[in-house]
């Protein structure tokens, strides 16, 4: 896949609740919403001892790359690893599946289940446990709501509800404690070559203070 465009906005309660409004007249809810309010995220991040992932993160770096398992609605049958990456302003995301029972087995710190030939992505994380010593670090889980536009690729969340565990040997467990890691909204817009002028209208990205927003860091820091 090709890389996208990302941008992150914060903001509060009201303009979710406008945005919200206009948003559903042109565009469709993501394919994941379980309900009026969208889905629960749960992702597993990892890092090494030096905090690679967020010291990139922090310090702007052109050219950066984290990993993470996530599942959604707490449904455990259908767990990815995920690594995404930054490189010349745009955002790439490769992805595969990993069996509950793989996740387990990392979970317990025995991660020759990773060691899978015929899984590159799989092999890679392998590898960078083993030479840059990344390990499962925090768990954020979120509330997304989202929606989609045909036109560009375009895809609109609203991230909310933002929590954390530092109890990484959990991530599989349904009735996980987290703590809130921060009370914001975070509104992410995504797209291929091109924002349609209907979606820029209706976010009014000029009158938004972009941000590097990043819900791992803000975990880690709270």
């Amino acid at each position: 896949m090709g890389g996208r465009h990302e941008l992150k906005h914060i903001i509060n309660e009201a303009d979710c609740a406008h945005l919200r409004t206009v948003l559903r007249a042109v565009a469709k809810p993501d394919e994941y919403a379980v309900t009026e309010n969208g889905y629960t995220v749960r992702s597993l991040y990892f890092d090494n001892y030096r905090d690679k992932a967020m010291v990139e993160k922090l310090s702007g770096l052109s050219r950066r790359e984290k990993f993470r398992l996530r599942y959604y609605n707490g449904d455990t049958s259908f767990i990815r690893l995920e690594k995404k990456s930054k490189a010349n302003r745009l955002a790439y995301k490769e992805e595969t599946p990993v069996s509950a029972e793989q996740c387990a087995q990392v979970l317990a710190g025995n991660y020759d289940c990773l060691k899978l030939p015929d899984s590159p992505l799989l092999m890679e994380l392998y590898t960078k446990i083993h030479y840059q010593n990344l390990r499962p670090r925090i768990i954020v889980e979120y509330q997304r709501e989202a929606y989609t536009y045909r036109a560009g690729n375009v895809r609109v969340t609203f991230d909310s509800q933002i929590k954390m565990s530092s109890s990484v040997t959990g991530f599989l467990k349904p009735n996980l404690a987290t703590v809130p890691a921060t009370y914001m909204v975070v509104m992410e817009i995504k797209y291929d070559g091109f924002l349609p002028d209907i979606i820029r209208s209706v976010v009014q990205i000029s009158s938004r203070n972009q941000t590097e927003f990043s819900k791992y860091v803000i975990a880690r820091l709270s």
